[in-house]
């Protein structure tokens, strides 16, 4: 439902404004015409989502302020002139009144009432750029009272030209003040359509982190300011069902019944969730969840059951979005999972690496090998499938797992987590890189450094606790959250590798002069590789360091002069045989196209192409 309000948002509130075209006072435009104009605005408005809202935001809180005077003015010149005796409709007994009078009637009609405030939840959409108490300020003291005069001034004015009712704002706006009203309505819907847009990006991305949608881009449009952020899939997506359903229905009433069914669904799906908020997070006693639901999900609920009447005439256009959407995640969700229980299952025996040995059984060559995984324990299946089909493997070798965690923002000074995996001589490692939901993934140029700072620090403590132990084994298993920030107590020195002479700094690498002609022409054509800071590692010499714990950080240094390889798994995910079809056509097609058709692991990584290797594996779940 969210997507649907992001679908159906953009297109009433940008036909809605342009449908004052129709008005006499503008000339009085064909029907055709008001949505070509929509259709035009609509596409501008998602083809400019690319350059961020910061460029433009500066506009946003002069339009909408500028709006919400004109309509709380124009509302209470129409108290005055037509009916002043509205302003008695505050009083709850009308309410209780109407519903009397009305009936069955007054409660079909709460689902065009239901549009009244629909979109004004468009503003906790800025909850991530504004604290909660200047939403409420903002709401209470200038959002409700404007709107509030304004549908009085509505009311006021139908209650005189009864025959308007069906575009009674542009209507009661007084002649002179039609085309500013028109313009500033106009920019005012383009500002409420850029806030649920983004909204929806900021909701696809932390269900992306968690696992629950396909790999998509993510683009980060403002250095300054974190979290806004620009998804294409998603953008044009949106474009093409918001000019899908404005071409289709070319109604706003239609169009409203499906807005409203998508509003008031997430309104009352949300209370849900806040009741396992007060529950879970904020700790307190369910009873007050509960009158939290009953009070104010009895009163959504009211709304929602007028609004599921409407499905027939346009209801049914967000239900259809949802299930699609719910489906894709559903799909992928569950391949996902099945693959990670797959790898769960079938992890490397500890007992099998400690019968190769140090070696591993092949030769070691110098350089690392980062291995990517979803296991943040044990040895995944590809490394097994890598042993047994090439003759070499890198000297040090790193399991990374890179995993959202169900918080905001992590830290960076607390983003890795390192461990060993097996005995020392063994030379093989574990990292797992922390993010929160919120966080973006940006390609950080810094990795290696941080991963082999990291590393060092982590062998220093290990032998720190060793020696006050007495006893210098390794610690297998234990994960240790290594803070990138402090560089004091690794043992090692960095420097400029541009403060260095060009032989002395070739001599550690192994690389061959192939290779190194390659990774200079890729970096020429990367133009952000171009730029990455060019550092080298040194032991420093004043400490007074373990021997073993020198040869170790040797180790690590002369792997990563000689270079990092990025080893990450190409998989194939097949239903087993004897699976029932519902599964297999899961599997074998629904997430197999999914997979095909969203971004590969190794870009939504961030992993550098000329370093790359993939490895085929076929997953039978």
């Amino acid at each position: 439902m969210v997507i649907g309000d992001g679908v159906f948002t953009p297109a009433i509130s940008v036909l809605s404004a342009i449908s004052g075209l129709k008005d006499p006072a503008s000339g009085g435009i064909p029907d055709g015409w008001v949505v070509f104009i929509a259709c035009v605005v609509l596409v501008g408005l998602f083809a400019l989502q690319h350059r961020g809202t910061h460029r433009v935001a500066f506009m946003f809180a002069p339009i909408v302020v500028v709006w919400l005077l004109s309509i709380g003015s124009i509302g209470i010149y129409n108290i005055i002139r037509w009916n002043p005796r509205i302003c008695l409709a505050l009083s709850p007994h009308f309410v209780v009144k109407f519903f009397k009078i009305t009936g069955k009637d007054g409660w079909l009609s709460l689902g065009g009432v239901l549009l009244a405030m629909t979109g004004t939840e468009a503003m906790f959409a800025d909850l991530g750029h504004f604290t909660a108490a200047s939403i409420r300020l903002a709401f209470v003291g200038a959002i409700y009272p404007c709107l509030v005069l304004q549908y009085m001034g509505q009311a006021a004015y139908l209650s005189r030209h009864t025959s308007h009712v069906e575009d009674s704002f542009y209507q009661s706006v007084p002649r002179p003040l039609f085309w500013p009203v028109f313009v500033i309505a106009t920019l005012a819907a383009v500002v409420g359509s850029q806030s649920i847009i983004s909204a929806t990006f900021s909701i696809v991305k932390q269900c992306l982190s968690l696992g629950c949608f396909p790999r998509v881009k993510v683009v980060h449009t403002s250095r300054w300011i974190r979290g806004q952020i620009y998804i294409p899939e998603i953008n044009w997506i949106l474009m093409v069902l918001c000019l899908a359903v404005t071409l289709g229905f070319r109604d706003t009433t239609v169009i409203g019944n499906a807005y409203g069914l998508a509003c008031i669904t997430v309104m009352f799906v949300t209370t849900w969730l806040m009741a396992l908020v007060i529950i879970f997070v904020w700790q307190k006693n369910i009873l007050l969840a509960l009158l939290f639901v009953v009070v104010f999900g009895s009163i959504e609920g009211v709304y929602l059951s007028a609004s599921v009447i409407k499905v027939p005439q346009g209801g049914w256009a967000p239900i259809a979005l949802a299930f699609v959407f719910m489906l894709v995640m559903y799909v992928w969700h569950y391949g996902t999972r099945r693959k990670y229980l797959f790898d769960l299952q079938n992890k490397v025996s500890m007992k099998w690496i400690l019968t190769l040995g140090p070696s591993l059984g092949i030769v070691r060559v110098p350089g690392i090998g980062l291995i990517y995984t979803e296991l943040v324990t044990g040895v995944p299946s590809i490394f097994s499938h890598f042993v047994t089909n090439l003759p070499a493997f890198h000297q040090v070798l790193v399991f990374v797992c890179v995993k959202s965690v169900p918080v905001p923002y992590v830290p960076a000074d607390e983003r890795y987590l390192i461990g060993r995996i097996g005995p020392r001589e063994y030379r093989m490692y574990r990292c797992i890189v922390r993010y929160g939901y919120k966080d973006v993934q940006k390609d950080d140029e810094n990795f290696e450094n941080h991963l082999v700072m990291s590393i060092a620090k982590f062998i220093q403590m290990e032998a720190e606790e060793a020696t006050s132990s007495g006893s210098y084994e390794s610690s297998e298993g234990r994960m240790a959250v290594i803070h990138t920030q402090d560089t004091t107590g690794t043992g090692l020195v960095m420097r400029n590798s541009n403060e260095e002479a060009a032989g002395t700094s070739l001599t550690r690498s192994s690389r061959s002069e192939t290779l190194r002609s390659l990774q200079s022409i890729y970096e020429q054509e990367s133009g952000g590789l171009s730029r990455r800071r060019r550092v080298r590692f040194d032991i420093a010499e004043e400490e007074r360091i373990d021997p073993q714990v020198r040869d170790e950080l040797a180790d690590l240094l002369d792997a990563k002069e000689a270079g990092v390889t990025y080893i990450i798994g190409h998989s194939y995910v097949k239903a087993r045989k004897n699976s029932n079809f519902l599964k297999t056509f899961a599997i074998d097609y629904a997430y197999s196209f999914l997979r095909k058709n969203c971004r590969g692991p190794a870009v939504a990584l961030h992993i550098p192409h000329i370093s790359l290797v993939e490895v085929g594996m076929i997953y039978y779940v």
